[in-house]
């Protein structure tokens, strides 16, 4: 398997941490495409609980090699603490890390900007995480943005910079009231970043096809899910990316003849944290029952997470957008002990049944779901295979191939790298 692309189905949080974790032993290289610091992948192992942000799940795996592709933005601060904490607990970074020289930087500018654009929208806010991720994205497609490679020049950096603030400044004190950023101050802290960064920066697209040439395995791994996804997502309330299979090839630079399996991350149900559509949100104790079972609280924020049932309509729409070989069910022991359990099969909208997933806002908070109900089931602590499972538990993942079309391959029955079935 040259590239293996872990994608998060539905609105992100699905567990692709836990999932990358899992692979990571049998691949060479673990390689993130897109986002930022806004992303959190939770690992768990024995009594250990740590979250990443930007360097890849593998990371844990001292054989596998790291890679932080050319389509992520990177927050020097976030990167530079969470280097310390890994090796904190004894894993060694340098020399298995590796950063594209392309990838665009988040600067002080852009967290204020975000956070400052945000309150200015009030009653309209997308929900950000407020760490500048959607303004770095904007300077990059705008074509002002910086780079790590801009990073090497202090001169040039100074140029680049004086250019940027002119037009921030005057956004954050005229347009939001904010303070106003220093250049020098922004130049020597960013100069200090390079000199700390520079061990780990290459030319990652470079490296990449080496691999592939050497017949080495490569897995890509993406943030956020599918339905947050710039263009195939819901709409504004998207991310500032592409985590869908089509974001691994800009993101990376590797080809799409290279890709010959895609992993779909799929909660046994579903949740969404910040503001957006979500036909199948639970506003009730059964929606309170799953967040608080499910620990359902963001990785990076700490927000609460939405909480409803499993959304087959739009996991069919992230299923055709993907094109998804096989998926990894995670949290099912959250449902345990739920006597009846809601699945989404269609929409109804006005006098109208349809099995499409709609990407206009005004008809997709229109939506009624029309649900089949399956038993519940007991506990699955103790289940180590699926024929351990309950029949009704596996009556469920049935359900879900069946109405999808692809097979389950992995099924996660608790938060640790233990609780896990390899189908």
């Amino acid at each position: 398997m040259p590239v293996t692309i872990v994608i998060g189905a539905q609105w992100g949080d699905e567990g692709k941490g836990k999932v990358v974790d899992l692979i990571a032993p049998e691949v060479d290289i673990v390689a993130r495409y897109q986002g930022g610091a806004n992303a959190g992948h939770t690992i768990k192992w024995e009594d250990k609980t740590f979250v990443l942000h930007l360097i890849p799940s593998g990371i844990f795996h001292e054989g596998t090699e790291c890679v932080i592709g050319n389509g992520v933005v990177i927050d020097p601060v976030a990167l530079m603490a969470e280097i310390r904490q890994v090796e904190a607990l004894g894993f060694q970074v340098e020399g298995r890390l590796h950063i594209s020289h392309t990838a665009h930087v988040i600067m002080p500018y852009h967290k204020r900007l975000d956070q400052a654009k945000e309150k200015y929208r009030d009653a309209g806010a997308i929900g950000t995480t407020g760490r500048g991720i959607g303004p770095a994205y904007v300077d990059k497609f705008a074509r002002n943005g910086i780079r790590v490679v801009d990073l090497l020049d202090k001169d040039t950096l100074r140029a680049k910079l004086e250019s940027a603030l002119e037009e921030k400044n005057d956004l954050l004190a005229k347009v939001y009231g904010a303070e106003r950023i220093d250049v020098d101050e922004m130049v020597n802290e960013y100069v200090d970043f390079d000199r700390r960064i520079d061990p780990f920066v290459t030319d990652t697209t470079a490296l990449l096809h080496r691999a592939l040439a050497d017949g080495k395995r490569i897995l890509a791994e993406g943030a956020q899910g599918s339905l947050l996804d710039v263009d195939h997502g819901t709409y504004p309330f998207v991310t500032s990316s592409h985590p869908t299979a089509g974001g691994c090839c800009t993101g990376l630079g590797v080809p799409p003849t290279s890709v010959d399996r895609v992993i779909g991350i799929v909660k046994a149900y579903s949740t969404r944290v910040g503001n957006g559509p979500f036909p199948t949100e639970l506003e009730d104790e059964t929606g309170e029952q799953l967040r608080a079972t499910g620990q359902e609280f963001g990785a990076t924020t700490g927000r609460p997470r939405r909480c409803g049932w499993l959304d087959l309509v739009a996991l069919s729409y992230a299923t055709r957008v993907n094109g998804f070989t096989d998926l990894a069910v995670t949290k099912l022991d959250v449902l345990a002990g739920i006597d009846e359990l809601k699945v989404c099969t269609a929409y109804k909208i006005g006098d109208k049944i349809t099995d499409r997933f709609p990407l206009d806002l005004d008809t997709l908070d229109r939506v009624e779901p029309v649900y089949e109900t399956l038993p519940g089931f007991g506990s699955i602590d103790a289940a180590s295979t699926m024929d351990a499972l309950p029949q009704e538990a596996r009556d469920y993942l049935q359900f879900i191939e069946d109405r999808l079309g692809v097979r389950i391959s992995t099924v996660g029955t608790g938060p640790k790298r233990s609780e896990t079935i390899e189908v």
